[in-house]
């Protein structure tokens, strides 16, 4: 779209979906829509993803197939279009 600013395939409310990214000095900025319908289901899948990572014990929540991409883009403040609050971390 413009330097620094992308789209990244975030399937969850609908299949189709897509999360805008903004890279900035200090970690992107994701509008993350509909990929989840809270802060708090994002910050969910978040650790668990950091749960993988860090190879703890079985069993752990599944995660989206597209959690990695967006963690690695070393998200700063993460939007969504049903929630008021924003995920910091």
């Amino acid at each position: 779209m413009l330097p620094g600013v992308f789209l990244v395939p975030t399937p969850g409310h609908t299949d189709g979906h897509q999360s805008l990214i903004v890279r900035r000095p200090d970690g992107a900025v994701i509008v993350a829509g509909q990929s989840h319908d809270t802060a708090t289901q994002y910050a969910a899948d978040q650790l668990a993803w950091q749960a993988h990572r860090d190879a703890h014990d079985q069993p752990l929540p599944g995660i989206p197939d597209w959690i990695d991409a967006i963690q690695q883009l070393d998200p700063r403040m993460v939007y969504f279009a049903h929630d008021r609050s924003v995920w910091t971390p």
